[in-house]
This record gives C-alpha cells, structure tokens and sequence, in this order.
C-alpha cells in the first residue's frame, strides 16, 4: 500500500524557501506562456481571415488528408480486397442458386407440358414439397379472404379445376368470373 509521507519534516528551512521560490517562477513562467500561446492564436486566426481560410474550409482539407493517409494503409487496403472478394463470390453464389432454381422449374415445367397423367413428378420429393407449400398458401389465402367457411379441396381438385376453367375459356373465348362463386376452387 501506498502511504502518504510527510517530506516537509525531512528538509530544512532553507531548502523550503528555494522549491517556494521555485514553485513561483515556475508558476509565472507558465502564466508568460500561456499569455504569448493566446497571442498567436490570435495572430493565428487573423492570417487566417485575411487569407480566406475558414474553419469548415480547414475541417475539410483534414477530413481529406486524414481519408487519404487511412485509404493509403495496408490495412484499409487488405479489408477492401478482402471485402471485394467476398462480394464476388457472394454475388456467383447467390447466381448459382438463381440458375439452380431456373433450372427446377425448367425441367417441372417440361414435366408438365410432357406429361398428362404426371405420375413421376407427382411422386418426386420436390412436387411433394412444392404441393404441400401451395396447399397451405391456397388455405392460408381462402381464410384471409373469404374466412374459414369455405373448405378447399386437395392439390389435385385446385389443379383439375384450373385445367378445366382453362379449358372452358378457351373455348368460349376469355370471360372473366362475373361472381364470388365462380372465383372460388
């Protein structure tokens, strides 16, 4: 532990009044200073004035400067390669699994437009999945829309009753639904 020492009892009188003396040419060596310090401060600002240079023009040059020396480390130079990069390989991933899903829906469209009865990719686990999302979507919508009063049927009945107001409209030319009931699955 640290105790505080009474050093006043170890030196003499003398001494005493030498650090005082000190002690007080110190002190106004210091207020001297601080007095020339204030005078060229304001000197300082005075060139500044007529020179034209502001405080927000000042504050600009030593934003920039400060950009530049940060922008010129090997640091800063690192992160931006670094980042850069894996910005690169972010942005091939994200098109990876863009061109992934392109393709799932290409070959499932083709299935479709190749296949009447679709028993292959009815049983296939990516239809299982895509059906069971539609399923609760078509339900998730019905309850939104219409409340909970209209029961809607499978996959399969949404399916076969599209095909077949498709087929009527073909038919008997584009004719839009002219109530609630023929809106409804």
């Amino acid at each position: 532990m640290v105790t505080d020492v009474d050093f006043t009892s170890m030196i003499s009188e003398e001494e005493k009044e030498e650090l005082k003396t000190e002690l007080a040419k110190l002190e106004d060596e210091i207020s001297t200073l601080r007095q020339v310090l204030a005078a060229k401060e304001k000197h300082l600002v005075e060139i500044k004035q007529k020179l034209g240079i502001s405080l927000m023009n000042e504050l600009k040059q030593n934003f920039s400067k400060s950009w530049h020396d940060m922008q010129t480390t090997s640091a800063y130079k690192k992160t931006h390669e670094t980042l850069s990069h894996a910005g690169q390989k972010a942005t091939a991933a994200i098109s990876n699994v863009g061109t992934a899903i392109s393709k799932k829906f290409g070959d499932m469209s083709y299935s479709i437009r190749h296949s009447i009865s679709m028993p292959a990719m009815r049983n296939s686990p990516t239809f299982k999945s895509f059906e069971e999302k539609v399923e609760t979507t078509v339900t998730n919508l019905k309850t939104k829309v219409g409340g909970t009063g209209h029961t809607g049927g499978s996959f399969e009945e949404v399916l076969s009753s599209t095909a077949h107001a498709s087929a009527q409209s073909s038919l008997a030319g584009t004719r839009l639904p002219e109530n609630e009931e023929e809106l409804q699955c």
